[in-house]
């Protein structure tokens, strides 16, 4: 059974940080990537990281305060988040494809390219 768990959300000031996690169990991922859903808007990407190259890609929201990053032995994906704004706060998701990877990570930023999903973690920005 594949696991996803994700953890470091919480209430954050605008301008802070947060790190979040996400550790994956029962199968080894090609590639683990961040989603967000904020109440009454559809679930978009926020960044992945490709394991066999070390690839990386960000939405154009993320580029610049966000960085994603891992280890690949220990099945784990971080996604450091800084200067937060209001419009950040989400349910953030973490994403795992067991497909295998034939390209880098800027053609794996659909919903439709990952496997697994977990529960989700709250983040709230706000003063």
């Amino acid at each position: 059974q594949v696991r996803l768990v994700e953890s470091g959300g919480g209430l954050v000031q605008p301008g802070g940080s947060l790190r979040l996690s996400c550790v994956a169990s029962g199968r080894t991922n090609r590639a683990m990537g961040w989603f967000r859903q904020a109440p009454g808007r559809e679930r978009e990407f926020v960044a992945t990281i490709v394991w066999s190259d070390g690839s990386t890609s960000y939405a154009d929201f993320a580029k610049g305060r966000f960085a994603i990053s891992g280890d690949n032995a220990k099945n784990t994906v971080y996604l450091q988040m800084n200067s937060l704004k209001f419009e950040d706060t989400a349910v953030y998701y973490c994403a795992g494809r067991y497909r295998p990877t034939y390209y880098g990570a800027s053609d794996y930023g659909s919903q439709s390219d990952y496997d697994y999903w977990g529960r989700g973690t709250q983040v709230t920005v706000s003063s």
